[in-house]
């Protein structure tokens, strides 16, 4: 199956918000037809007709080369299909669609979360889901929907268990700002971009408290320590964890209002319940926080900030307490 073949089926993307959207303009960029798939009728109709997403992304087109439905038969084609569906959904949208796409077609999972119940990464569901026999990816790293809609120079990482599979997807999604650097490193790609939401929260909780960019700082860099341990606990690599999709997306989340996880924390640390935190959007690490910690504590792997994170969006410690919790910690090594 080569990129020329591939290219010409053209790319699915699975899901009409923003991300979705965005990627959908990006791979329309890199020079393929784009089928963007909507569930909702009414709502892909209008993105056709005005070719923008007024809900998502007000103001930015939709790339010519992008087709935007709720047909579902007509994902049969598709060369290459990205999913970008919430983390929590995605077990059953993929196994909705799984019939109708072409059994070849590679998955892209772009969605960046841990799944509650099953403590799943999002490609062992795929795995559960459509078996072992498809090239299952996942793409990951510092990028906010606006900036790539928009075709801002952005770069992120692809990873696939097969190492030539993760470089052509690479190569085949990349165009002339969104660039694809690639990894064998699942495992690795997927801690940074599930764990980064935990602790974006906590590094907005510290901004809306009002604490000083000192202690952000502090903060962002002892959570970052906490990442580090969690994935050699779970086969990831330090230096995929040092990269676009670990160092490059906290980096970024745990800094701006943009990032849905951070302007949650920001909320709570201004004093909002969980509920009024989040405003009706959903912020992927107030569900992803239990099942990390759980996931930490099946391998002793100690995550203090993810921890407090999980207690305040669970109700069970106040911010002010969780705050004294980790200040109260015993002093020690910096790199134990």
């Amino acid at each position: 199956m080569g990129q020329a073949s591939d290219g010409a089926r053209g790319v699915a993307v699975i899901g009409g918000g923003a991300w979705g959207t965005a990627l959908a303009n990006a791979a329309a960029a890199a020079g393929h037809p784009v089928t963007l798939w909507l569930r909702d009728a009414e709502a892909a109709a209008r993105m056709q007709a005005s070719r923008t997403n007024a809900r998502y992304l007000p103001g930015i087109g939709l790339h010519e080369g992008v087709r935007a439905t709720d047909e579902i038969g007509s994902l049969g084609e598709a060369g290459t299909v990205l999913l970008v569906v919430p983390a929590q959904t995605l077990r059953g949208v993929l196994g909705t669609l799984a019939p109708v796409l072409r059994p070849d077609a590679p998955i892209v999972l772009c969605a960046k979360g841990i799944e509650r119940g099953s403590d799943s990464f999002m490609s062992a569901v795929a795995a559960e889901v459509i078996g072992v026999d498809r090239p299952v990816a996942v793409l990951s790293g510092p990028s906010f929907a606006v900036d790539v809609a928009r075709g801002l120079p952005t770069a992120v990482t692809l990873a696939c268990a097969d190492g030539r599979e993760a470089a052509r997807l690479s190569g085949l999604l990349s165009g002339p700002a969104f660039r694809l650097y690639h990894t064998d490193d699942v495992r690795g790609v997927e801690i940074g971009g599930a764990g980064k939401n935990v602790l974006a929260i906590a590094s907005g909780i510290v901004a809306g408290r009002g604490l000083g960019e000192s202690a952000r700082a502090a903060l962002i860099a002892r959570a970052f320590a906490e990442l580090m341990r969690f994935a050699r606990a779970y086969g990831g690599r330090a230096e995929t964890l040092m990269g676009l999709s670990g160092l490059g997306d906290l980096v970024l989340t745990a800094s701006s209002s943009q990032s849905r996880n951070f302007a949650f924390g920001e909320r709570l640390g201004r004093g909002a319940t969980p509920d009024e935190a989040a405003g009706g959007k959903l912020a992927e690490g107030a569900f992803t926080a239990a099942a990390l910690v759980g996931l930490a504590r099946a391998r002793e792997v100690e995550m203090p900030v993810a921890e407090a994170v999980a207690a305040v969006v669970a109700g069970d410690l106040t911010v002010d307490a969780a705050m004294s919790r980790l200040l109260s910690r015993p002093l020690k090594g910096e790199v134990e």
